[in-house]
């Protein structure tokens, strides 16, 4: 065990402990105090004059296309503007009706949804039942590489009943999370008349075409440069109208850039992502408050099991060899090391792949593994592999996305997988845009990755990585954990779900597919004055609330 000596660090662990435990109670804003200031999620409360606001980040966009990006930068901004027919308010964690009127299973495999009538997209069009079933019917035609199409594994198909009224038609009977994947990346409700059928639709015909039906719309957009958002009168959602008049989004390519404008107020919110040494700063800052929530973030590492040493492509193709190379390196991993060194304790040591605090989350790693390095373990799995060392490992990492911190976490794992000789790592970094792309397309043999919850259920962290190979596509197939995987979604007793999640577990970690690093808390920091940030448990920053 370590201690944690800075504030920033003691409130973010926290954070990421205990509220994944809460996920779905009532959450306000946490101030660099540590004090709750409940907001409510009434967004249009305050007595002062809509204002406008500027959100700074150092993320990226992929896509706008829902079909065309899985990642939190791009759903960062359709979050704020497109629609979904079931979502959560502010503070909850639970699934409401938004576009819906009303959302039941009527049989077991049947999720009907019926639609507010009068609902518009922000172009004037109707936004009705084949616009539902056009949504879901393009995502799983197109199924991008880079897409969250994985998350309708269980939709056999969509039905219209009326212009009101659509039916899901279900492989899983009782898919008990089908509300949150109504809400997640695969789901923001399109346009027809806007977006092709079985093609991505670029990012200035959507904004051209003014296809949303949000809080928002965009009236300005600059590829990972600005974006700018106006309301949209039109929304008939569940949370409301927004509370300023205008948002900006301004993209960073320096984190010290974006420290340094919200501590001199030219920003009044930053987010993703701040370092642990610029948290610290700017905890320190009587200008600044520093806002933490949930902690449902990982940070691992993926290997393609196509171009991996020993991989399925390669000239020396052999899956034993493989497998050893990555239980070795699941050995030498020093998770503490990477959390007190490089993340002060705002990143914790995580030993499985659901973090602690939600059901089913167990330490299959630390189980199979240890919870220290453990060369001579390491080297003995390699020998009995018949694996030649040292172990030419090629490690991508991304400089952009995750933060700056990055690049002490890859020379930090170099370093512990180089220890004994056992490994010869080749550390290659690549900007976000052209990153996610080529990891996705088999560009590199193991690489950094992050993920940020679609909604709050174990099965979020299991599902779209493993079922088939889910977006990784790396490759990595079993049909034990397939069959758990489509199986756990529709049973009904909580007790049984638990244990087939914690078997999921077993048997990924006992293959390691992805080697799972680290989990965090979300946070954000906001300018004195500023107002209504609220990290919750739907893992999600709207921009609706942000009032100063």
């Amino acid at each position: 065990m370590f201690t944690l000596t800075k504030k920033a660090s003691a409130l973010a662990a926290a954070a990421a402990v205990s509220a994944l435990v809460l996920a779905g109670c009532a959450s306000g804003t946490t101030t660099d105090t540590g004090t709750s200031t409940d907001t409510g999620s009434d967004t249009g409360s305050s007595t002062a004059a809509p204002a406008d606001i500027i959100v700074g980040t150092t993320d990226k966009v992929t896509a706008l296309d829902p079909a065309g990006s899985y990642d939190n930068g791009s759903f960062a901004v359709m979050n704020q503007v497109y629609a979904f027919l079931f979502n959560s308010v502010q503070g909850n964690a639970e699934m409401v009706p938004d576009l819906a009127e009303s959302g039941e299973f009527i049989s077991e495999n049947v999720f009907q949804v019926k639609l507010k009538s009068g609902l518009k997209f922000a172009n004037g069009n109707d936004l009705t039942a084949s616009d539902v079933k056009f949504t879901f019917d393009r995502q799983q035609a197109i199924a991008d590489d880079n897409g969250p199409s994985y998350l309708l594994a269980n939709l056999v198909s969509t039905e219209i009943v009326d212009d009101l009224t659509v039916n899901f038609n279900l492989s899983v009977a009782n898919d008990q999370v089908f509300k949150a994947v109504l809400s997640s990346p695969a789901a923001p409700i399109v346009d027809e008349d806007v977006f092709s059928a079985d093609s991505l639709t670029s990012d200035d015909d959507i904004v051209a075409g003014m296809a949303f039906a949000g809080q928002y719309v965009i009236t300005s957009y600059s590829f990972n440069e600005l974006v700018q958002f106006e309301p949209y009168a039109g929304y008939a959602g569940v949370l409301g109208a927004p509370a300023n008049a205008t948002v900006t989004l301004k993209y960073y390519a320096d984190e010290s850039n974006m420290k340094l404008d919200i501590q001199q107020g030219n920003i009044d919110v930053a987010t993703r992502s701040l370092s642990a040494t610029n948290i610290a700063d700017l905890d320190a800052d009587s200008n600044v408050n520093v806002i933490y929530g949930p902690g449902g973030e990982i940070r691992y590492i993926v290997f393609n099991f196509n171009t991996m040493p020993y991989g399925a492509t390669t000239a020396e193709a052999d899956a034993a060899k493989a497998l050893a190379v990555r239980q070795a390196a699941a050995h030498l991993i020093d998770r503490d090391a990477l959390s007190t060194q490089v993340y002060k304790g705002t990143y914790l040591p995580l030993f499985s792949y659901i973090p602690p605090g939600l059901p089913g989350a167990n330490e299959a790693l630390k189980d199979l593994y240890g919870a220290t390095p453990d060369q001579a373990a390491a080297a003995a799995v390699l020998e009995a592999a018949g694996v030649s060392t040292p172990v030419t490992l090629n490690l991508q990492w991304n400089p952009d996305h995750y933060g700056e911190s990055s690049a002490d976490e890859y020379a930090l794992v170099k370093s512990q997988l180089e220890q004994g000789g056992l490994f010869s790592v080749n550390l290659q970094s690549t900007e976000w845009v052209t990153y996610i792309g080529e990891a996705l397309a088999d560009g590199y043999p193991a690489y950094q990755l992050g993920w940020f919850p679609d909604y709050s259920d174990s099965e979020n962290y299991l599902n779209p990585f493993f079922l088939e190979g889910g977006f990784l596509n790396n490759h990595f197939d079993n049909a034990e954990v397939n069959d758990l995987l489509r199986n756990q979604v529709g049973e009904l007793d909580p007790a049984t779900r638990v244990s087939m999640i914690e078997d999921i577990q077993n048997k990924v970690a006992a293959e390691v597919s992805t080697l799972p690093l680290l989990y965090g808390a979300q946070v954000a920091a906001a300018y004195a004055g500023v107002d209504g940030v609220v990290l919750d448990a739907s893992f999600k920053l709207r921009f609706g609330s942000i009032t100063k």
